[in-house]
C-alpha cells in the first residue's frame, strides 16, 4: 500500500492514519528515521521510560477498576464469613484438602441420585 503526504513547515510530515494503524503507532510513540538507498525509512522505536510506568491504580480503566474493587469486596466478605480454605503450610496440604472436598462433593452427589 502506498500513500502520499505533504511536507509541512519545519519538515513535519503527517503519517496517514491507515499507515499508523498498520504499524501500531499512536500519539507519543517514537520513530527512527534512516535514509537507505534513496528512500527515507521510518521505523517504530521501542523505548522503555520507567518514569511513565503505570501504577497499580492506573492499570485499569475506571469501569475495570470498579469491577476489580467489587470482586475484592466480595472476596473479603466471603473470607470474613468463613467461606474460605486454608491457610496451608505446603502445596501438599492444599492438594489433600482439595481432594477431601472433592470426595465429599462426589459422595453428596451420589446420595442425591440414590434418593
Amino acid at each position: 500500500m502506498s500513500t502520499t503526504s505533504r511536507i509541512q513547515n519545519k519538515g513535519q510530515v503527517t503519517i496517514p492514519t491507515s499507515v499508523r494503524r498498520q504499524a501500531g503507532l499512536s500519539k507519543g510513540d517514537l520513530v527512527k528515521f534512516t535514509f537507505n538507498r534513496g528512500k527515507i525509512v521510518i521505523t517504530p522505536s521501542l523505548v522503555i521510560d520507567r518514569s511513565t510506568f503505570a501504577t497499580a491504580d492506573d492499570e485499569y480503566t475506571p469501569a475495570q477498576r470498579r469491577i476489580v474493587d467489587a470482586r475484592l469486596a466480595e472476596s473479603e466478605a466471603d473470607y470474613k464469613a468463613g467461606r474460605s480454605y486454608g491457610p496451608f503450610n505446603t502445596a501438599d496440604e492444599m492438594i489433600a484438602d482439595m481432594k477431601a472436598r472433592l470426595k465429599k462433593s462426589d459422595a453428596a452427589k451420589k446420595l442425591k441420585r440414590s434418593r
